[in-house]
């Protein structure tokens, strides 16, 4: 059908209704659900990071972008229930315990998802037992941190240190990020990794699953 061919450019523009609109008469017209996400979706997504990374395009069109994809991915959610997985890996996702920031945060469990993670998005305010239960509950390869104040990015050691008393860090990878935060910081915490934006954070997941 000529309009899929569409369906990318219309996530890369943010276009919500219109990208819907495809997606749902590319359902009707027979196409695998999988198949709309992993030529269309996910190449739109990775395309709109690709201009962020080289300043071609800026926070409001990932926004956009992931906003348009999100709407796209809940139409296809119970078309998938029965497909065989091609999930790049689980992540388990949260602004520490303090920290009510969510926007950063969103938009990079949005773009993870954009591009083949299943997100386990738990929010604002999480505490170090909440980390540890999503991840007994989960079974995540990547622990995703966030914080956007100084105050609270130090939360994440008590996060990091709790996964070890609990015998979990071995099982997951932490990887951080939030305006505050550093790679210096990262590593002096123990994390696995740190990204300082939403497309760096998904080709950090990618690689640090790789090593595995």
């Amino acid at each position: 059908m000529a309009e899929l061919v569409n369906l990318k450019d219309c996530i890369v523009s943010g276009k919500l209704e219109d990208a819907k609109a495809i997606v749902n008469e590319a359902i009707a017209a027979g196409i695998g659900a999988q198949d709309i996400i992993n030529n269309y979706l996910i190449k739109g997504m990775e395309e709109i990071g690709q201009r962020f990374e080289e300043g071609k395009a800026f926070v409001p069109n990932l926004l956009l972008a992931a906003r348009a994809m999100k709407g796209c991915l809940e139409i296809l959610k119970p078309l998938l229930k029965d497909a065989s997985g091609t999930s790049l890996g689980t992540l388990v996702i949260g602004t520490v315990k303090g920290d009510l920031h969510d926007i950063g945060k969103n938009l990079v469990a949005s773009m993870l998802e954009g591009c083949g993670f299943e997100v386990i998005n738990l929010g604002v305010d999480i505490s170090d037992q909440q980390f540890v239960e999503a991840v007994k509950k989960y079974n995540p390869q990547i622990v995703c941190l966030s914080a956007l104040l100084t105050t609270t990015m130090n939360y994440m050691q008590n996060v990091i240190d709790t996964l070890v008393a609990e015998g979990l860090r071995d099982k997951v990878k932490v990887l951080v990020g939030g305006a505050p935060v550093n790679e210096e910081f990262a590593m002096q915490i123990g994390a696995d990794g740190y990204s300082s934006n939403a497309n760096g954070a998904v080709l950090l997941a990618k690689r640090v699953l790789q090593a595995c």
